[in-house]
This record gives C-alpha cells, sequence and structure tokens, in this order.
C-alpha cells in the first residue's frame, strides 16, 4: 500500500504505538497515505 520511504518510515514508528490514540492514528495515516500513493 505505502510507497515511499519517508511513507514506510513514518508507519513503522506509528506502528510500535500501541495506545488507541497511536491505533487511530496509524489507520488514519495509512488510509491518507494509499489514496496518496495510487498515482505513484
Amino acid at each position: 500500500m505505502i510507497k515511499t520511504s519517508c511513507g514506510i518510515d513514518k508507519y513503522q514508528q506509528l506502528k510500535k504505538d500501541k495506545s488507541v490514540w497511536g491505533k487511530l492514528r496509524l489507520a488514519w495515516f495509512v488510509a491518507i497515505a494509499a489514496i496518496r500513493d495510487l498515482n505513484k
């Protein structure tokens, strides 16, 4: 889904946060990143 190197780094960073807020941020990030990376 996420194709850029900076996006993959950010994904790994957000994946480490196990709190509820962290999981919501991760889901939001993946959704937006996947949409933005469709053109790449």
